[in-house]
């Protein structure tokens, strides 16, 4: 586990916290009553529910491990309170992809709260890195895993 700080908003720390809060909350209490009803079908050495909830059990504590470290090094910033007219962490970003003429929006986020389908883009990822420090009407060459792109900055929001 590193000690490094992880930037993410507000609204990314609140979903870490409830999945960690379900995970402790429901999914370990309901792993632990499986393994009480597979174990009191008696022999456990070829008992494979008890060993399915043994396996899942793992993986839940594995998860809640995972989400207290990454909870415990949060640095987390409130993106309503920020303002400015250059891409940093928090922006939403609405760029035309000057080859093909199609706007997107992006909110540049920490990399545990990235979601493509949402519009979020880890603060980690090539096209963040190529929008970072630039304003409106700038372009930006991004080379991303489908080769370059250039994208011209419309707006920089803050919501």
């Amino acid at each position: 586990m590193s000690t490094e700080r992880v930037p993410m908003t507000t609204e990314g720390h609140a979903q870490l916290e409830a999945e960690l809060l379900r995970l402790k909350s429901v999914e370990r209490p309901r792993i632990i009553q499986a393994i009480a009803e597979a174990r009191a079908h008696g022999d456990l050495s070829e008992n494979a529910e008890y060993h399915s909830a043994k396996e899942a059990q793992g993986l839940n504590e594995a998860s809640i491990a995972d989400l207290e470290d990454k909870l415990s090094r949060a640095d987390v910033i409130d993106v309503t309170i920020m303002s400015g007219k250059t891409v940093k962490f928090g922006a939403t970003v609405k760029v035309v992809d000057e080859d093909t003429d199609e706007e997107t929006s992006y909110k540049i986020v920490g990399d545990f709260e990235a979601n493509l389908r949402e519009g979020k883009i880890s603060i980690s990822s090539p096209i963040a890195r190529g929008l970072i420090g630039k304003s409106v009407g700038d372009s930006a060459e991004v080379m991303t895993p489908k080769g370059p792109r250039s994208f011209e900055i419309l707006k920089v929001s803050w919501k």
